[in-house]
């Protein structure tokens, strides 16, 4: 099964940037033995549109348009906060069902569609608190190659 992330807005250089490199990297190579190949990060520009609705509806066309065969999951402070195994066995099941395509979404400063939010096979967070896209992308690398190791059964520090 094939991940891709998309995020509205761009990564500019600094540690944040780095770290979140680093974890997409170590998926990458270590994703293809569970059946997860990483397919890099779509960034788009926020939109200028002149209401947050406006900008919403803009940003989801430019999502959907780049992710059509895909299940989509959103990145949403109201989504479901999942331990790194549930998302693991989350992940797991995507691919035992055959789905070919999952893309993970982080929205832009307006938050995601009422639209996209419907239409997301689920909606996860990383906490009620309000994070910068920065830092969401870092955690979501994170949590994506862990759960790479948990599903190649790399032991877990929880267990």
């Amino acid at each position: 099964m094939r991940i891709t992330v998309h995020v509205v807005g761009r990564m500019k250089a600094g540690p944040e940037k780095e770290l979140a490199e680093r974890y997409f990297e170590r998926l990458a190579r270590s994703g293809g033995a569970v059946g997860l190949e990483f397919a890099g990060v779509r960034e788009i520009l926020e939109s200028r549109a002149r209401t947050a609705d406006a900008r919403r509806r803009e940003e989801a066309q430019k999502l959907q348009d780049a992710a059509q065969d895909a299940l989509l999951v959103l990145l949403d402070e109201r989504g479901k906060n999942l331990p790194s195994q549930e998302l693991a066995s989350s992940l797991a099941g995507f691919r035992d069902s055959g789905t070919r395509h999952l893309v993970f979404a982080i929205g832009g400063p307006d938050g995601h569609d009422e639209m996209l939010k419907r239409a997301a096979g689920l909606s996860l967070s990383f906490g009620a608190q309000t994070w910068p896209h920065q830092l969401v992308r870092v955690m979501l690398a994170e949590q994506l190659y862990r759960a790479v190791t948990i599903l190649s059964g790399h032991p877990y520090h929880r267990e």
